[in-house]
């Protein structure tokens, strides 16, 4: 039959008989291949999805979503802003913005500072991190009732230190001394409590707390303002116990594993040992040199001032700081008793899990073994961190070949804050198309100061004399009640008249 359906003349049957084998092999390997790949595709892609990514049992607990996380200082507060960043993106979540990058700080917090604001319980908003001065009557005003309260705190030497290292140059006290050791020797010599931005000087944290930081000293005082923190701030983190406080946090929180696993961003360069590795640990020293500028293609170095201290210098820095330094000794007590309470043998396990965890991510989203680089550097120009004063801020860069859902969620984990805050205002508030911007680039074109330039068209924001976002003046605005806002707010904390009947007033109206 098949001889008779072929004609000779188009080859023996014996010929047709191995194109029809091939034709049914090669069918066959297509099909295999299709069914292959289903069934490993998503294995590949897989690693913000696996039992790994959601880490020990945190039992029947529901995940919280109203959130409230008061960013004190070079704490590593931008870390952990960054996490409340993914959870909330992830789970489209609303965050309580500032209209411009900080809300209203130096000033104490209004709830006008908010974008989208519309009046109490008018709006439900899930998450609010960015840098304030805490004043709880107004944070009330926008946050739930359920809302968890947390923060962060830091030895306020090594505060004292990052501190000057960042500030140098804004802080009318550092700026004009020699060194940061010359300044613990003598404060009072430099330090004029109505100069604008010398609170970075002086008690940074228990500013940041809301409270007054110029008040003279006493246990009274300091006793008082703990219990205030205690009784509103349901944890306190430890800047030096990062991975123990990830583990607390989690717990608290009932969140994955994954969504407190995280990069340090926002760290500065470290000063380079003798061996060619950095010294200290992510929040250590500023190095002895950073870029100022950029001529012809040439970076520009300038010598940072003295950072070294005595042992006799950091003694006078903690009674120079003695109201943080009360702080940090009374909730670093109790961050280890909280620790103890959860288990050591626990906490250690979790702990080495977590580390684990973020050297698993580490090698799959980060090039170079996730070693962080230089911001001028980094080749997509989106991802380059701010720079601030003298010091380098330090970015990453993402390993190449990323699939897409790997590639976005890694992206998320190294974004710098400036621009995921900018990324997280457009979801939230879109505008026409004919209104867009261009999106932040990062750094100018090649032969141009490579520092990131904030999306300010979004936020109605100048800034003044530079680009540091702490410098800023806002335009005209009015309260969500259409009242008109008055650009310099009388400060909502006062000083005590009569420090005997009362030990210190602490986040009060003053009118």
């Amino acid at each position: 039959m098949l001889r008779w359906l072929v004609p000779a003349r188009l080859g023996p049957v014996w010929m047709w008989k191995v194109l029809l084998l091939f034709v049914a092999l090669a069918f066959a390997g297509q099909l295999l291949g299709v069914i292959f790949n289903k069934s490993v595709h998503p294995v590949t892609r897989s690693i913000f999805s696996s039992p790994d990514a959601q880490g020990p049992s945190l039992g029947s607990c529901q995940p919280h979503n109203h959130i409230m996380f008061l960013k004190t200082h070079k704490t590593a507060s931008s870390t952990v802003l960054n996490m409340l960043y993914r959870f909330g993106e992830e789970h489209d979540l609303r965050f309580a913005l500032p209209l411009g990058y900080q809300l209203g700080y130096p000033l104490p917090f209004n709830a006008h500072r908010v974008k989208g604001y519309q009046g109490p319980n008018a709006v439900e908003f899930h998450i609010m991190g960015n840098h304030m001065r805490f004043y709880k009557p107004e944070v009330e005003k926008v946050m739930p009732a359920d809302t968890f309260y947390f923060s962060i705190i830091r030895d306020p030497v090594a505060l004292a230190e990052s501190s000057f290292a960042y500030y140098k140059e804004v802080a009318p006290a550092f700026r004009k001394t020699k060194g940061l050791g010359d300044f613990a020797d003598d404060p009072m010599k430099y330090y004029d409590p109505r100069l604008r931005n010398n609170h970075y000087a002086r008690n940074l944290l228990w500013f940041d707390f809301g409270m007054d930081h110029n008040i003279n000293f006493s246990v009274a005082l300091a006793k008082h303002g703990v219990a205030m923190i205690r009784q509103t701030f349901k944890l306190i983190l430890v800047s030096e116990y990062f991975d123990q406080s990830m583990i607390l946090l989690r717990h608290a929180l009932c969140w994955p594993l994954d969504a407190v696993v995280s990069f340090s961003l926002n760290a500065r360069q470290q000063k380079p040992s003798n061996t060619g590795r950095t010294s200290g640990s992510w929040v250590g020293r500023a190095a002895d040199i950073a870029i100022v500028g950029n001529r012809g293609g040439i970076p520009q170095f300038k010598a940072l001032p003295n950072m070294s201290l005595t042992e006799e210098q950091r003694e006078k820095l903690r009674r120079w700081n003695a109201l943080d330094w009360y702080v940090y000794k009374a909730f670093n007590q109790t961050f280890w008793e909280e620790v103890t309470k959860f288990g050591h043998a626990k906490m250690e396990e979790e702990v080495a899990i977590l580390r684990t965890r973020r050297e698993e991510l580490a090698r799959v989203c980060l090039k170079d073994g996730g070693k962080p680089v230089e911001a001028h550097r980094i080749r997509d120009k989106s991802i380059r961190p701010f720079q601030s004063g003298l010091i380098k801020i330090l970015g990453y860069e993402l390993q190449p070949g990323l699939d897409a859902v790997t590639r976005a969620a890694c992206l998320r984990m190294i974004r710098p804050e400036i621009q995921y805050k900018d990324l997280l205002d457009a979801k939230q508030f879109p505008r026409a198309p004919a209104a867009q911007a261009q999106p932040p680039q990062g750094a100018p074109e090649a032969g141009k100061s490579s520092v990131f330039r904030p999306d300010l068209s979004r936020t109605g924001e100048r800034v003044l004399g530079g680009d540091a976002p702490e410098r800023k003046m806002l335009e005209p605005q009015r309260d969500w009640d259409r009242s008109h806002l008055l650009r310099n707010n009388q400060t909502l904390m006062q000083r005590q008249e009569n420090r005997k009947s009362s030990p210190t007033l602490l986040w009060r109206v003053s009118h």
